[in-house]
């Protein structure tokens, strides 16, 4: 076995600076292996984090909180859990921790460290994602999950007492629920001072961290020595394996970043050595068109182009095409990447050796004012381009192509990205911290303060909702049942009063569809035929009644993937779609919720809905030609998405699910109400003005 230091033995030799708490190991051995020779070992002694392996372990025995700052790739995510088990951390029925902000990295990270370890996925390497738990109790030792995921597990272990050590990873990326997280962390130390965290991550302004942790000023010290672990945070730096990547900017800007990327790449293809590109665009249409434009322009160029090999990669991805994102390029081709922000840090891929950088991302954008939530394509900072040129020089020198020029990315790029829990709706922030019992949320401590505005809008739709009573307590039952659900809370809402409608069963199918990306088949250069096929399911009531539809459909052809072929519909999502619905089905029946069918009574499923998202109402406006909307409170101009089934249908009172914002505030996921169903829902909410309109 390699060298760690374990308590009782001789400590190993460390260089302390104190002012800094940057701490490096001094000695020679730690490079001597004792592994034998397979080759997984030699891969793993290889990684840059190898050689802190006894630093980390000692800084993990003698304080509370350990900060790593490693660059992506420096292996502190597959290997520091791994470190800690064969230190003994996982034993005595104990379990290791390793949090990750993203579903996409939970899955890769565990069947690496599953296979590193030569163990089967979910025994001693487990993970657990919302709605998917491949974990045994008593048997995983080692478990990845999403923060999320954590923060659902404190409602039945609030002091999360099975785990002794919590790696919270990728902490830079500052995740609404990465922020409650290590705020919830930080109150459970005070509690279980015996319980570990080390804070990992790329960028992170370590200083700041290290400052939000340390709960004591002074080392704790009595005649005998020292008392448990010290609550001063210890930061390590581990350096990464970076070769030099020559970056290249636009001369002008680009007006569309997507044909920028296309022609990039296939101009890196025709001029430059073999090697992997990553392309970084905004989510999935993006990267679904682009791929459809690579792979015509492959056909149309015939045989010198046949060595491209076109791969997506975003979170909706199935399991099978996301992994064949890690498989090595076969010999003569070379692979392209075409990513959301998930490759920046998240995950790390071998053989890249070009990065192309649109330089947006998807972000979440809140106006607490109107009450407005959007995904929005906006530019990233000057960190997350940093991350993103990185990864160009994983295995040699590698190039960076910029979509974007200098003189904008020195001027005008912002230096870091804003916490998301400042840009956000915080409604499923809040009921989870009171469902965890912490009442005062403005006193909340955050690692970044969330804006009042957003706090005071949050508790003002979970006191309509009927969830929050006039004290700002849980109400019972509603209250609680809502918060077991691992949904937003105006889903839940939703389905709680499905129940009493009678049509919870319906409810439930909708909130499982709804709950997916999408459940059609991208239309790119198929979209009339696509269009054709929603209306063979399409519904004057709208997108929710469209979808029961769509699944009854599903059903009845016995769960045939040529049937979802025939009428465009995604077949994985559909699968996916089944899942989370027993899921759902065991959570209700838990809570409480009666499964009943409405037999095709669609005013009880619209009521439903009404009841949950009765915030998100709005009417068409007098004389509009144009299919304008206001939304209720706030009178927000928005119109009908393209893609609903209500497009240029437009019934004179609608409820959405969800905006985007392009060049206007589009509705998704639509549905036909009559207005008289307001007040009756949300009567403290709503009330009649004159006939024809209502106020807030």
């Amino acid at each position: 076995m390699p060298q760690f230091w374990k308590p009782g033995t001789e400590k190993p030799r460390l260089l302390d600076d104190e002012e800094g708490g940057l701490l490096f190991f001094s000695s020679s051995h730690s490079s001597s292996s004792g592994f034998g020779y397979s080759s997984i070992e030699r891969l793993r002694q290889r990684l840059p984090v190898y050689k802190y392996r006894t630093a980390i372990l000692y800084l993990v025995e003698t304080h509370s909180t350990t900060i790593v700052v490693g660059e992506t790739g420096s292996g502190k995510t597959t290997q520091i859990p791994q470190y800690l088990k064969e230190a003994g951390w996982a034993d005595g029925g104990r379990v290791i921790a390793c949090t990750q902000p993203r579903r996409l990295a939970v899955q890769a990270v565990a069947s690496r460290v599953a296979e590193e370890m030569g163990v089967k996925l979910g025994e001693e390497v487990g993970y657990t994602i919302r709605f998917e738990d491949i974990t045994k109790n008593g048997v995983t030792m080692i478990k990845v999950l999403t923060d999320g995921a954590l923060l659902r597990e404190m409602m039945d272990d609030p002091l999360l007492t099975k785990y002794s050590v919590i790696m919270v990873d990728e902490a830079h990326e500052r995740s609404i629920s990465t922020d409650i997280l290590l705020g919830l962390l930080k109150k459970i130390q005070r509690r279980r001072p015996e319980l570990r965290l080390i804070i990992s991550s790329a960028t992170i302004e370590a200083k700041s961290m290290s400052d939000f942790f340390n709960t004591s000023k002074k080392r704790r010290e009595t005649e005998g020595g020292v008392q448990g672990p010290r609550m001063d945070p210890a930061i390590l730096s581990v350096e990464g394996r970076g070769f030099n990547v020559q970056i290249h900017y636009m001369e002008e800007p680009v007006s569309n970043y997507v044909q920028a990327a296309v022609s990039t790449v296939l101009s890196i293809h025709d001029k430059e050595p073999m090697g992997d590109i990553l392309v970084f665009l905004t989510g999935q249409d993006d990267i679904d068109a682009v791929v459809q434009m690579l792979n015509e322009e492959i056909q149309s160029r015939g045989r010198n182009s046949s060595g491209l090999l076109t791969l997506p990669l975003y979170s909706g991805l199935p399991r099978a095409e996301q992994e064949l994102v890690f498989t090595s390029t076969p010999r003569g081709k070379r692979k392209v990447v075409i990513s959301t922000n998930v490759a920046e840090t998240s995950l790390t891929l071998e053989g890249i050796v070009y990065v192309v950088d649109s330089g947006f991302s998807k972000q979440r954008v809140y106006d607490p004012i109107s009450d407005i939530e959007n995904l929005v394509v906006a530019p990233i900072s000057k960190a997350s381009a940093r991350q993103r040129a990185g990864r160009a020089g994983r295995i040699r020198p590698g190039k960076c192509y910029r979509l974007y020029t200098e003189e904008y990315f020195i001027n005008e790029m912002a230096t870091e990205g804003i916490p998301e829990i400042q840009r956000s709706n915080l409604v499923s922030c809040v009921i989870q911290l009171k469902a965890l019992g912490i009442d005062n949320i403005l006193g909340f401590d955050w690692p970044a303060s969330p804006s009042p505005e957003a706090m005071v809008r949050a508790l003002e739709v979970l006191y309509s909702l009927g969830v929050l009573d006039d004290d700002a307590k849980l109400t019972s039952p509603a209250g609680f049942q809502v918060a077991e659900i691992p949904l937003d809370p105006m889903i839940s809402k939703m389905i709680l009063s499905s129940s009493q409608l009678g049509c919870s069963e319906e409810i439930i199918t909708i909130a499982a569809i709804l709950s997916i990306q999408s459940i059609w088949v991208s239309g790119r250069g198929a979209q009339k035929e696509l269009d054709e096929a929603k209306l063979r399911f399409a519904t004057a009531e709208g997108d929710h009644v469209t979808f029961l539809n769509v699944y009854k459909g599903f059903f009845q052809s016995g769960k045939s993937s040529q049937w979802c072929h025939k009428n465009f519909v995604n077949y994985h999502a559909m699968k996916k779609v089944i899942e989370i619905r027993d899921q759902l089905r065991r959570t209700a029946q838990r809570i409480g919720i009666s499964l009943k069918s409405c037999e095709g009574d669609m005013l009880a499923v619209r009521k439903a809905i009404t009841t949950g998202f009765f915030a998100n109402a709005c009417h068409l406006e007098a004389y509009s030609h144009s299919g304008k909307y206001k939304t209720i409170r706030g009178s927000q101009e928005v119109y009908i998405h393209p893609s609903s089934v209500l497009f240029r249908v437009n019934p004179k009172w609608v409820i959405y699910h969800s905006l985007v914002s392009t060049d206007r505030q589009y509705m998704r996921n639509v549905i036909s109400i009559d207005p008289s169903w307001l007040t009756e829902v949300a009567p403290h909410f709503y009330q009649h003005q004159r006939p024809t309109s209502m106020l807030h």
